[in-house]
């Protein structure tokens, strides 16, 4: 399932990041990686506040969406 369909409150583990090069190695420099568990904290305005590595990150839902959970 796309991360970008997961509702408030849902946690997940990554299970992989699609895309081209350079979107994947954004996504990965944020902390998006194969393994890791995320949780979303709170939707806003077509954006997603995501909980990953201890830290809150801002994602536009069409990010979220090349992240599989």
């Amino acid at each position: 399932m796309p991360l970008g369909m997961a509702k408030v409150g849902e946690e997940g583990m990554i299970r992989c990041v699609k895309g081209q090069d350079s979107v994947r190695q954004h996504l990965v420099e944020l902390g998006f990686v194969q393994g890791e568990r995320v949780r979303v904290i709170s939707e806003w305005g077509g954006s997603m506040i995501l909980c990953v590595k201890g830290s809150r990150v801002a994602l536009d839902r069409a990010l979220a969406m090349r992240i599989l959970l």
